[in-house]
C-alpha cells in the first residue's frame, strides 16, 4: 500500500488478510503453473510484478538490453522476456531461469533516479520515482532493470520495495527459511525425493566407491578400510579411507592420536609412474610413541613404498584462511565498485591496485606448489605426503591442483565432479563455514573453493585443449556455491550430512564412543539436492555449454607391481638409504632431524612444535635422484634444438605459466558486473556497441589514418579492424623474473627467429573490458627474447613437459641450464 504525497512515497505493512488473500489467489497445487508467462516452482507465489520493464545483457547474453516482465516471488527476482517461447508444464521444474536470480544471492539493491542513487532497505522511504534497479549479487554479478515512462510508478515503487522486503540481509536462521521457501512444498519434496543420482560420478560415499577409484588408478598394495564407520576414530575424517593393505584395522586405530583431529596420512592418488600422493593434518603434541606405534606410523607414512617419502609443508608458503578473506574482499570492492557511494578506482590505478588484492598472488603460490609436486609425482617410486595444521583447506587445493594437472580423466566434467567430492566434500573442507551461510561467525569465512576455481580457470585457460570442462561449467559451480540449496556446501564433514540426511543424532560417551540417538532436527525440513543436479538448476541450453569435445584418454600402459613397464627400475634411488624421509618447503629440499617426531631421538615423548627449523644438512642422493628423472626423458644423441618427437605424454602435468602477463583475472567471473557498476546509461540498441568500445574504434581509426598519412598510403582505403590492445604491455614490466618447472618443447630450428608470442585469453584476462588504445604503444620487438642475459628464469626440473600446441608461449632454454634446488636457500622465486 503506498501513502504521501505525489513526490514521497513510502510502503505500509500489509495487513495479513491482505497478503494471505494475495498469496492464495497465486497458489494452486499442481506440479507448474503459468502465471503471467512465468512457469512457477510448485508451492511459489508471485509477490509483485511490473510490466514493460527493461533488462541490460551482459557481453555473454550479447549487450544491449531485451524487454519483458519482472516479478518477485518469495524465492527469486524473476524476468520473462516477451519473445520467451511458452513453457511447457510437462516438463521438469528449473529452480532459476536464464535471467533469475535467488533471494538469496542478492547483497543490496540500489534504485537509480534523476541525477541521484539510493540504496534501498526495507525501512527506506524514496522520494523520486525509480528509472533504474540495480540488484547487487554475492557472486558479482550485478543486474540492472530499467523501468520504461510507460510502466505504472505504483508498479515500479511496489516492486522496488518488495525486492528489499523479502530479500531479507542474510542472519542466522534465514537459511532455512530460504530453503523451504524453494523446496518446502509437498510437491517440490516429493519431486526431490524420486530424483536419481548421476551415475557417471564417483560420489565417494561408501566403501565400494573407493575400491573404484583405487582400480582406476592401479593403486595396488592398498586397502579401504572402514575403521571410521561410526566416526569413532575421527569426527571430519570420512568413513572410508585408503590404507596400506598390509595394516590392519587394530593396528591402524593407534595411529590416530598422533595426528591433529584423528587425520591420519591416508591415500589419495597415485601417479602412472607409481607415486602415491597422501594427505595428512600436523602432529599432536606430548604424545608419547611406543614402538609398535612407530612402526604403524612409518608403514602409513611410506605406503607401498620402502625406499623415499617426501613431506610437502604447506603452511608456510600459502595464504591463510584469513588473507584469502581480505584479499577476495578487496577484489570484489575492486571488480563490483558500488554506485550508491559514487567511488571508484581510477583506470590508471586500477591495475594496481589490483595487485595489491594479492588475489593473483596467492593464485599463483598455489599453482606453484602444485606444480612441484607434480614434478615429484611425475618421478615415480616415492611417496609424497602434504602436511597442513588442520589437513581441511590448503591441502584440498593443492591436492586437487596436482591431480588435474596430472590425470586426464579430472579434466572431464564427471571426474572434476569426482575430485570435488572426494578432495572436498568428503574429505571435510569447512564448507558451511567458509562460506558462512548463516552469518554466525565471520571469522571462520574464508573463500578457499573460490580459490581453487581460478586456479583452475587459469590451467584451462592455458591449456584450453587439454580441458572437457569449459569455463561455463566453472561459472556454474561458482555461482551455486553462494546458494544455500545443495546439500554438497551446507555442512563441514560427512558426519553432518549423515545426521541431516538420515535424521539421526549421536552422542559421545567414554564407554560406547559415538552412537545414534534420536535426532532434534525437523522431519518436515525439505530433502536438499547436490549441486551435481545440474538439470535442476540450468536449462538444457546451458548445459550443453559445460563441455567441449577433447581427444579421447588413452588407457593406461600395463603395469607391473604398480608401475609403468616402460620406465625401469632404473630411476629408484640407489644412493638413499631406506626409508629416507627428505622435506620439501620454499622450494627446496631438507632432512632436518625433527622432520618426524619420533626420530627426533632422547625421550619417546614428542613436546614441542612440528614446525622444521631450516637444516644445514645436504641431501645429494635425492638431488642426484631428481637429476637422473628430469634428464631421463630427453633421447640421447638428441640435439637441444630438436622438436620432441611422438604423440605427447597425456599423463605429463600441465604446467602453468606463472609470469605476470600470463597470469589473468578470471574475467567472465569477476568483472561480469563490471560495466554495469560504472556505466548506466539509457537503452542501447543490441546492435550498438558500448560507448567505450565506441571511443575505443575511433581512436583506432584515427591511428590508422596518421599511419597511413605517414606512409603516403591512399587515405581513402578502408581501415584495418581494431585489434584489442595486449594487456601485457603494462601488466608487468618485470615479467622476465619468473619460475619454470620444465623448459618447454624445443623449437624447431636454432636460427629461426621467434616473433613475440600473439595475445592470448590468458594475457587478457586482466583488462576491464575493451579500454582504449594508448595514444602511442611500443613497438614488438621480435627475436629478441633469447638473446643476451635479460631473461632470469628459474627451472626446478629440466624434463620438457608434453608438446603443447602453443610453442610460442614458451621459453627454451639449453639442456644444462636446467638446475635443481639448493638445499641452501630457495629456488622458487616469489
Amino acid at each position: 500500500m503506498l501513502t504521501g504525497s505525489k513526490t514521497t512515497f513510502k510502503v505500509r505493512q500489509m495487513l495479513p488478510d491482505i497478503k494471505e488473500r494475495m498469496l492464495s489467489q497465486s497458489g494452486v497445487n499442481v506440479r507448474s503453473r503459468d502465471v503471467f508467462g512465468l512457469r512457477c516452482l510448485p508451492g511459489e507465489c508471485v509477490l509483485q510484478r511490473a510490466v514493460m520493464v527493461r533488462k541490460k545483457l551482459t557481453a555473454r547474453e550479447g549487450r544491449g538490453w531485451v524487454s519483458g516482465t519482472l516479478f518477485c516471488t518469495h524465492f527469486r527476482v524473476a524476468f520473462v522476456p516477451q519473445d520467451s517461447p511458452k513453457p511447457d508444464d510437462n516438463a521438469d521444474p528449473v529452480l532459476l531461469g536464464d535471467h533469475d536470480v535467488a533471494l538469496a544471492s542478492i547483497e543490496k539493491v540500489v534504485v537509480v533516479g534523476p541525477n541521484r542513487t539510493k540504496l534501498v532497505n526495507p525501512n527506506s522511504s524514496l522520494k523520486f520515482t525509480p528509472e533504474e534497479l540495480v540488484l547487487y549479487c554475492r557472486d558479482l554479478r550485478v543486474i540492472c532493470f530499467l523501468f520504461d515512462r510507460l510502466t505504472p510508478d505504483a508498479q515500479v515503487i511496489e516492486i522496488t520495495y518488495t525486492i528489499a522486503k523479502t530479500y531479507q540481509p542474510p542472519k542466522p536462521g534465514s537459511v532455512l527459511s530460504f530453503q523451504n521457501a524453494a523446496l518446502g512444498s509437498v510437491e517440490m519434496k516429493q519431486f526431490l525425493s524420486n530424483r536419481r543420482r548421476d551415475t557417471h560420478t564417483n560420489w565417494f560415499e561408501s566403501a565400494s566407491d573407493w575400491e573404484q577409484e583405487l582400480e582406476r588408478c592401479g593403486a595396488a598394495g592398498w586397502r579401504v578400510s572402514s575403521v571410521n564407520d561410526r566416526f569413532e576414530m575421527s569426527t571430519s575424517l570420512p568413513r572410508s579411507i585408503v590404507v596400506p593393505q598390509k595394516l590392519l584395522d587394530t593396528e591402524l586405530k593407534k595411529s590416530f592420536a598422533h595426528f591433529h583431529e584423528g587425520r591420519i596420512p591416508r591415500w589419495c592418488w597415485r601417479h602412472p609412474r607409481g607415486s602415491d600422493l597422501l594427505r595428512m593434518a600436523g602432529f599432536q603434541n606430548n604424545i608419547y610413541h611406543e614402538k609398535d606405534d612407530i612402526r604403524n606410523l612409518e608403514m602409513i607414512l611410506f605406503g607401498c613404498q620402502s625406499s623415499l617419502c617426501v613431506v610437502v609443508e604447506l603452511d608456510e608458503e600459502l595464504p591463510s584462511p584469513a588473507d584469502i578473506q581480505l584479499s577476495h574482499s578487496r577484489l570484489r570492492a575492486l571488480c563490483l565498485g558500488d554506485i550508491s557511494t559514487s567511488v571508484s578506482v581510477p583506470d590508471d590505478k586500477w591495475l594496481s591496485t589490483l595487485e595489491s588484492t594479492h588475489w593473483l598472488d596467492y593464485t599463483r603460490a598455489c599453482l606453484r606448489k602444485a606444480s612441484e609436486v607434480a614434478c615429484l609425482l611425475r618421478g615415480g617410486h616415492l611417496t609424497v605426503a602434504l602436511q597442513e595444521a588442520d589437513d581441511r583447506d590448503m591441502a584440498c587445493v593443492v591436492s586437487s591442483l596436482v591431480q588435474v594437472m596430472c590425470d586426464p580423466h579430472c579434466r572431464t566434467q564427471h571426474g572434476f565432479q569426482g575430485l570435488v567430492q572426494k578432495e572436498w566434500v568428503i574429505a571435510g573442507h569447512r564448507f558451511s563455514s567458509r562460506i558462512n551461510y548463516h552469518r554466525d561467525n565471520d571469522k571462520e569465512e574464508a573463500p578457499v573453493f573460490l580459490l581453487f576455481l581460478h586456479c583452475v580457470w587459469q590451467l584451462s585457460s592455458q591449456y584450453p585443449t587439454r580441458f572437457q570442462l569449459t569455463e561455463d561449467f566453472l561459472l556454474a559451480l561458482h555461482d551455486s556455491i553462494h546458494l544455500p540449496l545443495f546439500s554438497s556446501f551446507l555442512a563441514n564433514c560427512q558426519r553432518e550430512r549423515c545426521k541431516r540426511s538420515q535424521n539421526l543424532g549421536q552422542s559421545y560417551t567414554p564407554v560406547n564412543g559415538w552412537r545414534d540417538v534420536d535426532s532434534s532436527s525437523d522431519p518436515s525440513d525439505p530433502p536438499l539436492p547436490s549441486v551435481w543436479d545440474w538439470s535442476l538448476q540450468y536449462s538444457k541450453h546451458r548445459r550443453d555449454r559445460f563441455t567441449q569435445p577433447v581427444p579421447p584418454i588413452p588407457p593406461l600402459q600395463p603395469l607391473l607391481n604398480g608401475n609403468l613397464n616402460t620406465h625401469p627400475d632404473t630411476h629408484r634411488p640407489t644412493d638413499t638409504a631406506p626409508g629416507s624421509v627428505f622435506l620439501l618447503s620454499r622450494g627446496t629440499f631438507s632432512c632436518p632431524v625433527n622432520l618426524l617426531p619420533w626420530r627426533a631421538g632422547g625421550s619417546g615423548v614428542y613436546k614441542k612444535s612440528h614446525r622444521r627449523a631450516a637444516s644445514s644438512e645436504n641431501v645429494p642422493g635425492l638431488e642426484r635422484l631428481l637429476k637422473a628423472w628430469s634428464m631421463a626423458e630427453l633421447p640421447k644423441g638428441l640435439a637441444s634444438t630438436s622438436a620432441p618427437q611422438g604423440p605427447p605424454d597425456p599423463y605429463e602435468p600441465l604446467l602453468p605459466l606463472l609470469v605476470g602477463p600470463c597470469m589473468g583475472l578470471w574475467k567472465e567471473c569477476y568483472l561480469r558486473g563490471a560495466l554495469h557498476a560504472q556505466a548506466f546509461s539509457h537503452p542501447v540498441s543490441a546492435n550498438h556497441p558500448h560507448p567505450v568500445e565506441r571511443l575505443a574504434r575511433e581512436v583506432q581509426q584515427l591511428k590508422d589514418e596518421l599511419a597511413q598519412a605517414s606512409s603516403g598510403a591512399d587515405p581513402t582505403a578502408p581501415p584495418k579492424t581494431a585489434e584489442p590492445r595486449r594487456a601485457d604491455t603494462n601488466l608487468n614490466q618485470n615479467a622476465n623474473n619468473g619460475t619454470f618447472l620444465f623448459p618447454g618443447s624445443r623449437p624447431q630450428s636454432a636460427t629461426a627467429p621467434r616473433s613475440a608470442p600473439p595475445p592470448t585469453s590468458a594475457n587478457r584476462q586482466s583488462s576491464r573490458g575493451p579500454p582504449p588504445p594508448p595514444a602511442s604503444a611500443p613497438p614488438t620487438r621480435h627475436g629478441h627474447r633469447d638473446n643476451g642475459g635479460g631473461n632470469k628464469h628459474t627451472f626446478l626440473f629440466g624434463a620438457p613437459p608434453a608438446a603443447e600446441a602453443r610453442p610460442d608461449q614458451r621459453y627454451y632454454p639449453a639442456p644444462n641450464a636446467a638446475k635443481l634446488p639448493k638445499s641452501n636457500g630457495s629456488s622458487v622465486a616469489s
